[in-house]
């Protein structure tokens, strides 16, 4: 009665370790994240006639029940994902808080995870880091995330479609980051991206394969650059034209509803209505 939490191999099978064989072979169920691409890993290695079911995140929590039920039975169950550790950022943290409530053991068969290989060869301080899983689609809830998240190391994903973007933002809100970009760890296309998020975006520019396989990003800011730069505000003469344009008002309407919206003084209004006053000429605004 035991639920195994095995890694597989990132891409290169040579990375799967014997424990991890041993496990699957021995198991009396196996739950996989896509049963179809578990196969290819099963038969390399000669793991045959042990039963897999598919164990995915539209099924978890269903398919939870089951193999809870059998290991309450006696039965062991070995958790495997696509590629790497089960439950980062991958399914499987439903069923094995299932199984630890049910007083079932949870043991880890350690091996692959793109997480810490992308963090070992990065040269960055990894005593103390955030993962942050695959960043949000928005540009707001990204650089939010980050804001919070930083300074520091942290580690996330980006697919390749998204990475050179994502580089992007982080130039614009974080210049002088160091960035360490794991591009399909231990695959065909494997390489690493070093420098500011200028000179990564300039090399992703420069590779025809940048998009090609997944990415694994470490960034690494520093205390003092960990503020995203200051936006100028708008000024006053530029807030009071841009209510005017919209609502078809006059000036005098405008400096009403800008006095409602940020509760200035009478005294900044009216110096802002002089300073449009001079800009355009009297008989330019009303």
């Amino acid at each position: 009665m035991t639920l195994f939490i095995v890694a597989t191999p990132i891409g290169n099978l040579e990375d799967m370790t014997p424990r991890a064989v041993r496990v699957l072979k021995e198991a009396d169920i196996i739950a996989a994240e896509d049963t179809r691409h578990s196969k290819t890993l099963l038969a390399h290695f000669n793991i045959a006639g042990t039963p897999v079911f598919s164990c995915h995140k539209f099924n978890e929590d269903k398919r939870g029940d089951f193999f809870v039920s059998k290991m309450l039975e006696g039965k062991s169950v070995a958790l495997i994902s696509d590629a790497g550790t089960p439950c980062i950022s991958d399914p499987g943290h439903r069923l094995v808080g299932a199984a630890a409530e049910a007083g079932i053991p949870v043991v880890a068969v350690c091996g692959a995870s793109a997480v810490v290989a992308a963090l070992s060869v990065s040269g960055f301080d990894a005593s103390g880091f955030q993962f942050l899983g695959f960043l949000p689609r928005k540009k707001s809830d990204i650089k939010e995330t980050l804001s919070n998240a930083l300074p520091g190391t942290i580690v996330f994903y980006e697919s390749p479609r998204r990475i050179a973007d994502t580089m992007g933002l982080i130039d614009e809100y974080y210049p002088h980051a160091a960035i360490c970009l794991c591009n399909d760890i231990t695959k065909k296309f494997e390489r690493n991206y070093r420098g500011t998020p200028r000179e990564v975006i300039t090399q992703l520019e420069e590779n025809p394969a940048a998009e090609k396989g997944e990415y694994t990003c470490v960034v690494y800011v520093a205390k003092q650059d960990a503020s995203p730069p200051v936006q100028d505000a708008p000024s006053l003469e530029s807030r009071l034209v841009d209510i005017m344009v919209k609502s078809g008002g006059t000036l005098k309407d405008a400096a009403g509803e800008l006095k409602l919206q940020d509760k200035l003084s009478k005294k900044e209004i009216y110096a802002a209505m002089l300073n449009l006053k001079e800009m355009f000429g009297h008989a330019g605004i009303k």
